[in-house]
């Protein structure tokens, strides 16, 4: 259903007016709306006021003071069936940021919900809860990661929207950390400008989450379905790792880490639970939806060791192969194979951020690997893979971000034994823009994947996957657009993958999924 201007403002007399803003500050919904975390009977809606989003100090325009902002949540887009409303305060300290939790709501089922404060009222949002538990709805979800602001317009955002998700998935690399220019594209242009400066203070942060979310279309792909979200390393800084800074030589990483955090949460639909604190922030977590699936949502980035071998893609890493080495942590294991042990549901889906299975780079003999991904941490990843098969799980599915390319393929329990037993499969989605436009290279795709036969399908263009879900199979369909330089890009379906119910590996299909497929329509100016 499209949102239109006319049905919101049918439905404006519904909220009563609360100048708690002088209205020369001007429009404080200038950041959108959002909505995450779905649960049977409740949903968290965002907003952040910031009249001027870019203001130096970081305090988007806002006075140094609380604010009242009213809330409502109606059955309907006219806001004439208003189920739950209220106040809230959005206070300085949280850079006026709005989470609000309402309960008590009908499984299964669309909302619709709204802010207003000092005479403005907020965009409208649509959102929808989890089914009850014992039901199986089917479930239309996306998974994005990776959208650099400098590097391309996120018409991937706008396209994914076309096609209407019950739900959207970021994997990560929400924004990226650097100064102007400071990232390179292999063509080397810069789109649009980052704000100046390489983030290392919670102003900072605050501003480059500000700037990204001026973007219409990710605006309104917020507005348009719940997300669940978790980040990456380019929320704080490029490769960190535990207490580890990454690839910056600044001093002050845990300031840094806590600044970055702090950010990341005023500025996502994330539940109170995931309120960080000093430098750290409860990010792992489980999300069910009905009996169908469970969401386990894994952080790769608080818990682990430093990457071996200095980082970066390396030949012959003996260091990443030792037992003592951690990525999930002991703790997150844990929990994730007692939720995998009791899980119930139909189709479990490990949302992470970096390339699971191993991924060899160098044709021949040696291995040359990204050590920053799960071929770093080897030992670890047999055994978090170990503990996917010992629990029984139905339908592991491993969905990935990180590595700005399109890939799929089976999760074996020895990945130089393509007869070895498979543990699942792992859906890669590309980046948004990060990277610039990409590229089609079937000789360079070809070389790699008889290198590496348990993955079945790469991509280097930009874009994302749409996968439907039902008792029976899960459906993959790979987006793709062939730039991001220039806006109003299409998307074209490059690969569909099917994995059936108890199968564990994927299967190709011949022709994309009928229905909501993306066409172009005009950029918004």
């Amino acid at each position: 259903m499209q949102l239109s201007r006319r049905n919101l403002l049918i439905g404006a007399a519904g909220l009563a007016v609360a100048p708690r803003i002088p209205r020369r500050h001007g429009d404080p919904f200038t950041l959108g709306v959002a909505s995450g975390d779905p649960a049977p009977d409740g949903v968290v809606l965002w907003t952040r006021l910031a009249p001027r989003p870019l203001a130096e100090d970081g305090h988007g325009g806002m006075p140094s003071r609380d604010t009242e902002v009213e809330w409502q949540l109606a059955e309907d887009e006219r806001f004439t069936s208003v189920v739950r409303s209220g106040t809230v305060t959005a206070r300085p300290s949280w850079a006026h940021s709005v989470h609000v939790e309402p309960a008590g709501l009908q499984p299964g089922r669309e909302y619709f919900y709204r802010f207003r404060t000092g005479g403005y009222l907020s965009p409208t949002g649509r959102t929808r809860t989890a089914p009850a538990p014992g039901t199986a709805p089917g479930l239309m979800f996306a998974t994005v990661s990776c959208s650099n602001y400098e590097q391309g317009y996120f018409t991937g955002y706008r396209r994914l929207g076309e096609q209407q998700p019950d739900l959207v998935v970021h994997l990560g690399d929400y924004i990226y950390e650097y100064a102007p220019g400071g990232y390179k594209a292999a063509s080397g242009a810069i789109v649009r400008p980052h704000t100046e400066g390489h983030c290392q203070t919670l102003t900072d942060y605050r501003r480059r989450h500000a700037q990204y979310k001026t973007d219409a279309d990710l605006r309104a792909l917020h507005a348009l379905a719940p997300w669940i979200a978790v980040n990456d390393d380019h929320e704080v800084e490029n490769n960190w790792a535990g207490s580890h800074a990454g690839t910056s030589d600044r001093p002050g990483f845990a300031e840094r880490k806590r600044a970055g955090y702090r950010a990341y949460y005023e500025h996502m639909p994330l539940r109170r639970a995931s309120m960080p604190r000093g430098s750290r922030i409860q990010l792992y977590r489980r999300l069910g939806w009905g009996s169908l699936a469970t969401f386990h949502v894994l952080d790769t980035r608080q818990f682990r060791a430093d990457q071996p071998c200095d980082d970066g893609i390396r030949l012959d890493c003996d260091e990443r192969l030792a037992t003592g080495r951690v990525l999930a942590g002991p703790d997150q294991r844990r929990w994730l194979a007692a939720g995998l042990r009791s899980s119930a549901a139909r189709w479990n889906l490990l949302a992470q951020q970096i390339f699971m299975a191993q991924h060899d780079y160098h044709l021949g003999p040696g291995k040359e690997v990204l050590v920053d991904t799960w071929d770093g941490y080897a030992a670890e990843r047999d055994r978090v893979l170990g503990d996917v098969v010992a629990s029984g799980a139905r339908n592991p599915v491993v969905l990935t971000g990180d590595i700005h390319a399109h890939y799929a393929g089976d999760l074996l329990t020895n990945f130089d034994d393509p007869d070895s037993r498979r543990a699942g499969v792992e859906l890669v989605t590309t980046s948004i823009t990060s990277d610039g436009d990409g590229y089609d290279d079937p000789a360079g795709r070809a070389v790699e994947l008889a290198e590496n036969p348990h993955i079945a399908y790469a991509d280097q263009r930009r874009g994302y996957v749409v996968c439907r879900l039902s008792a029976q199979r899960l459906r993959a369909d790979f987006h793709t657009l062939p730039y991001v330089s220039r806006r109003n890009a299409p998307s074209t379906v490059t690969a569909s993958f099917t994995v059936e119910d108890g199968a564990h590996r994927l299967t190709r299909s011949a022709t994309p999924a009928p229905g909501r497929q993306a066409v172009a329509v005009a950029a918004p100016r």
